[in-house]
């Protein structure tokens, strides 16, 4: 009722006697009265049930939280056991039944919005010099690794000579893929794909060694052709190749071979292997077949191993014709392997190896040419004590860049890009792509009928 005097309409209290107003309070009192009686059973009600919602929900400065729907779990029940007498009196067996009834719900429509939990995907590199694993989790446009080992185990060590992987070589390999499994089974790996390259295809007894394999450490290997090396090797490091580019050489300088892969550059930052060619040349069996292994290596000895991988990479030439598309400067070479990045560190002065400065890096071809050199000049000693180098590399590094000089010999180009990725990215990456990527933020209230409430932009 309003006792505006300009307030105007039937049965409304106006100015006049004094009776009249009055009569008008004492009206508005008893109605009033009334109001509060019929309101206050409905009122307790309500109280009642915001009591355990309000506390179970209520943040540290004491002041309740604004929210639609409430929550209940362990924790607001130890909160609700310091209330007040009167509260809890409040704190019965059907609210709290209620509540769990509603939190359970949330976490249903949760689970249902969110989807799955994502896969953890796992990828062993099983090379002829290194061991090397990757643990990663799948995010928008990539993945993020969650875990990652790395050994020099040197399986194809002696392979060269009686065509056999030895027993030593093969314990060492053994030990480091037991480290691989503990760690794949602490991080609850669900698809994994686990490859081994040169060293297996070639050695006589592979199959033992895979088998010996499985029985001790529970992982499978699978002994993958040279194609599908070069296949995987391009799929990990193909986000690496400069836009602008129309092909890109990409290569692997392994333990037990070398891979060419001729790349042409299609839109919408995809590629194509046009062609491959494997190498029967690596660190390892080069180092071992010139005696350079542990020893200070003879200018003479360096010019051969240059001059033995060159033969093959003509007979890549005359294939793919590389040269003649090079001279149009829309060509990358880009390089996958530790040789690559041990000079990288070198040329960048770095006091250790440091990943996220070399992967991604650009060399000028005459810096790697001074650099190669430079490093074959050194006695095994000298390249022991350089901290990128290592007592490790140190006699497998010359090869290596034996067969650097002779690629970017062969094809007169002015810089290269090195990349610390390769095949286990690749295996990672094939595995991810029928994956869908995480969707965040997607947890968003929903209106009634299960339809989503529409989201007001604002321009931040």
């Amino acid at each position: 009722m309003s006792l505006d005097p300009g307030a105007a309409g039937p049965g409304q209290a106006v100015e006049g006697k004094e009776e009249n107003r009055q009569h008008a309070k004492s009206n508005v009192h008893k109605r009033r009265k009334r109001r509060s009686r019929r309101r206050s059973p409905k009122k307790e009600a309500v109280s009642a049930s915001e009591v355990v919602g309000s506390t179970a929900n209520q943040p540290t400065d004491g002041k309740l939280a604004e929210r639609g729907a409430l929550s209940f779990d362990k924790q607001s029940l130890e909160q609700s056991a310091s209330l007040s007498g009167k509260q809890k009196t409040m704190v019965h067996q059907p609210t709290v039944a209620n509540a769990t009834q509603r939190q359970r719900s949330h976490h249903e429509q949760r689970r249902h919005v969110t989807g799955p939990p994502r896969n953890i995907y796992s990828a062993i590199d099983l090379g002829t010099n290194n061991c090397r694993l990757l643990i990663a989790r799948p995010t928008k446009g990539g993945f993020r690794v969650i875990d990652a080992f790395s050994r020099i185990v040197r399986l194809g060590e002696g392979v060269s000579n009686g065509n056999r992987l030895s027993d030593a070589a093969m314990e060492r390999t053994i030990e480091a893929l037991k480290v691989c499994a503990d760690k794949i089974s602490r991080r609850g790996v669900t698809c994994m794909r686990h490859v081994a390259t040169e060293a297996c295809r070639v050695a006589d007894n592979s199959q033992e060694f895979i088998a010996r394999v499985k029985e001790e450490t529970g992982l499978n290997l699978d002994v993958i052709s040279a194609k599908e090396e070069a296949r995987l090797a391009v799929m990990g490091c193909q986000s690496l190749i400069a836009p602008g580019n129309r092909h890109a050489l990409v290569f692997d300088i392994g333990g037990g071979s070398t891979e060419l892969i001729w790349v042409r550059v299609l839109p919408g930052n995809k590629s194509e292997i046009t062609g491959w060619m494997s190498i029967p040349w690596g660190v390892v069996n080069l180092s071992e077949s010139y005696g350079t292994v542990g020893q200070t290596v003879s200018p003479e000895n360096y010019a051969q191993m240059v001059s033995i991988v060159e033969r093959h990479l003509k007979a890549f030439e005359d294939a793919h014709r590389v040269s003649e598309v090079v001279t149009r400067r829309q060509t990358q070479f880009l390089g996958t392997s530790g040789t690559v990045t041990t000079l990288a560190s070198l040329h960048l002065k770095l006091p250790r190896y440091m990943r996220e400065k070399v992967d991604g890096a650009w060399m000028k071809s005459r810096d790697i040419h001074a650099l190669s050199r430079q490093v074959a000049e050194m006695t095994h000693l000298e390249r022991s004590e350089q901290p990128c180098i290592g007592p490790e590399r140190a006699d497998l590094v010359v090869a290596g860049c034996a067969i650097l000089e002779a690629i970017l010999g062969m094809w007169n180009v002015p810089s290269l890009r090195v990349a610390d990725r390769g095949i286990r990215e690749g295996i990672l990456r094939g595995m991810m792509q029928f994956d869908e990527p995480p969707q965040r933020h997607r947890n968003r209230r929903r209106g009634q009928g299960g339809r989503r409430q529409d989201k007001v932009k604002t321009n931040v």
